[in-house]
Order: C-alpha cells, then sequence, then structure tokens
C-alpha cells in the first residue's frame, strides 16, 4: 500500500497582530526514507556541541521558549545545521499566503483558504490519488484550520482514503519542517514588502543572501 503523510503548520494567529497568515503542507512520500536523514542531523548536533531542540522558528529567532539565553550566533549554528538536514529530506511542500488585513474576518480568511486549499488539491489529484492512505498531522491549534483541512480533502479525496493524526513538532521532524517553510516563506513576503526587520537580518542578511541561501532552495521542493 502506498501511504502519504501530510504535516501542516501555520503562520500568524487569529486575532493577533501579525499582518499575514500562512498555512503550509509538507508531503512525504513514506516510501522515501527520512531516518538515515534524521540520524546525521541528530549526529552532527552532536558533534557541533548544540542541543538537540525541537526546531521552533519565531522562538529561535527571538531567544524565546527553550532558546532562552543562547547567543545568536548558537541559534544561528542551529538554524544552519535543521536548514542543511531540510535540503537533504526527500519531501515536497505547497504553501498558501494571506494578507489579512484583505478580510473583513477572520471567518472570511478561513472561507478563502478553505476554496483554495480545495483547488490545489484538485490541481494535485492525479498524485494524491496515487495513494491509497492519506495521513494528515495537525496539532488542532486553530478549530478554523482544521475545519478547512476536513473539508478540503474529504472534498478531493475518498473518506476512507484519510487519516487524521494529532501531533505536536516535538514528535516529527518533518512538522518542524513544516515550521521552518512557514518562516521562510514568510521572510520572502517580508523581503518583497521591504518589511524585513533586524531578526530577519540576523538570521538571513540581505534579500540577496536570503535568496541564495535560502529561498532558492527551498523552492526547489515545491510539489509539482
Amino acid at each position: 500500500m502506498r501511504e502519504l503523510s501530510v504535516f501542516v503548520d501555520e503562520s500568524g494567529n487569529l486575532g493577533d497582530d501579525a499582518k499575514y497568515y500562512l498555512l503550509a503542507l509538507v508531503l512525504h512520500d513514506q516510501s522515501k526514507d527520512v531516518f538515515e536523514h534524521i540520524g546525521r542531523y541528530e549526529s552532527t548536533l552532536a558533534q557541533r556541541g548544540l542541543r538537540d531542540i525541537p526546531l521552533h522558528m519565531n522562538p529561535l529567532m527571538r531567544a524565546n521558549e527553550d532558546y532562552k539565553g543562547m547567543t545568536a550566533q548558537e541559534r544561528n549554528r542551529l538554524l544552519t545545521c535543521f536548514s542543511s538536514f531540510a535540503w537533504k529530506c526527500p519531501f515536497s511542500y505547497e504553501v498558501l499566503s494571506y494578507r489579512k488585513s484583505h478580510f473583513k474576518s477572520d471567518g472570511d480568511l478561513f472561507s478563502k483558504m478553505k476554496r483554495d486549499l480545495i483547488l490545489l488539491l484538485f490541481d494535485k489529484l492525479e498524485t494524491l490519488q496515487a495513494y491509497d492512505i492519506v495521513k494528515i498531522y495537525y496539532d488542532d491549534g486553530q478549530g478554523m484550520v482544521t475545519d478547512a483541512l476536513h473539508a478540503a480533502f474529504e472534498y478531493a479525496l475518498n473518506k476512507q482514503a484519510i487519516i487524521y493524526r494529532d501531533c505536536t513538532p516535538t514528535d516529527f521532524r518533518l512538522q518542524q519542517i513544516a515550521d521552518f517553510i512557514c518562516e521562510i516563506e514568510l521572510a520572502a513576503i517580508k523581503y518583497e514588502a521591504n518589511e524585513a526587520g533586524g531578526t530577519e537580518r540576523i538570521f538571513f542578511g540581505t534579500n540577496r543572501d536570503f535568496k541564495k541561501n535560502y529561498l532558492k532552495k527551498l523552492r526547489k521542493k515545491r510539489l509539482e
């Protein structure tokens, strides 16, 4: 049986002051091994004397939570190790992005997101229907996202082929990759709009550096 895992993460919350909302979907064909790459990543961390912290980009870039007290240099080294792992890992992805000010309410935004998800899934329907089982991993962080995922996937695919899994980034490296993708794609929007701040520049450098070292490498993994 062919099995596909879809890891979902988001950037931007309901009612907060973030300008943008992004939803990332990381797709992994279960026949392609990720454990070898995970093992190498963990070995690299150990060899460099770095803590194995489940990647969470927002706290990493702002020295919060598990990254509290760490220098920018230490956090940058962690990011470099993780990005090297991500480039080698066998996955593809898609991301939906929205400027929140374009919507009158969160409900309007999520209605648009649900329609966009359905269109995306139908556009990739031949690829998705090649799998017997599609497992969707999401932490159930926001009810409207959960509703949109159920509505879109069940509209496009056979309900019997879909399995939903609750998860946290600490449990799955691919869920951490989804978080990583959200931050990279958000940074791309900010650089294009001349909104990138000091935090982005500390970790990604100039727009040119960012495109060369992060964005171009990531975009090679867009779902075809």
